[in-house]
């Protein structure tokens, strides 16, 4: 049975990177942090492209690594049963876990590229965050000029509409949707378990804390990520076997 997996914040907690919504998410504890991640602030306003900067600088993903949850992915593909692992994070650490890049569909793209918001110019994350290391607090496009930010989806963007149509497609041609530390209420991401559901496979959602779409799920487990997922991985390899 082929199986599309959805990945949320959640799941990179135990790598030491904080999730959004969560009792101690970022935005929980900051709700203007929420605010100011919208492209509308971030373009007009100097004073949040520096402090943005600054975070990124500082991000905790730099030093992180992969866990237990992200390897058992990795076995799900390495046993032929992972059909797409669609995640909404921008973290790359499924990949570094040992994830198919070809397997991956980055739906809010990745903070370990920067783009240039004017001539779209994509350059390594490293290089630009080396300037702002050295000084620069705002640094432009080394080519146009033009504001520069993390190659991801902010607030306000539209998704790729080549991204969202793969990952619609493996929500539609699964035969288990599997959604782990996502809230599922954020679209068009949280959508896929529709999409899944409606093409008549199952779904079972990881996540601690409850979602829209428990009610329509096979099982919810609310176990540590770290354990339930793992334990799940092993369920499905050896049911296949």
């Amino acid at each position: 049975m082929p199986v599309s997996v959805l990945t949320g914040a959640g799941i990179s907690t135990d790598s030491g990177i904080p999730d959004y919504r969560g009792p101690q998410g970022v935005w929980t504890k900051n709700p203007q942090a929420a605010v100011n991640a919208t492209i509308d602030r971030y373009l007009a306003d100097p004073e949040v492209r520096r402090a943005a900067w600054q975070a990124r600088l500082g991000h905790p993903a730099w030093e992180a690594r992969p866990n237990a949850a992200h390897r058992a992915l990795v076995d799900l593909e390495r046993a032929g049963l992972l059909r797409a692992l669609v995640t909404q994070n921008i973290d790359e650490l499924h990949q570094r876990a040992g994830s198919s890049p070809e397997k991956v569909i980055e739906l809010h793209g990745t903070m370990r590229r920067a783009e240039c918001l004017s001539c779209d110019l994509v350059t390594p994350m490293s290089e630009v965050l080396a300037r702002v290391a050295a000084g620069e607090d705002d640094p432009p496009c080394p080519r146009c000029g033009g504001i520069q930010k993390s190659n991801t989806i902010s607030f306000g963007q539209e998704l790729k509409p080549e991204v969202i149509d793969a990952a619609i497609e493996a929500a539609r041609s699964c035969g288990l949707f599997v959604a782990v530390g996502t809230s599922l209420t954020v679209h068009p991401a949280a959508g896929l378990c529709g999409v899944a559901l409606d093409a008549g496979a199952e779904l079972v959602i990881v996540n601690a804390e409850p979602t829209p779409y428990d009610p329509f799920a096979d099982r919810v487990v609310r176990e540590p990520i770290g354990q339930a997922l793992p334990a799940l991985v092993k369920e499905l390899i050896d049911a296949a076997r």
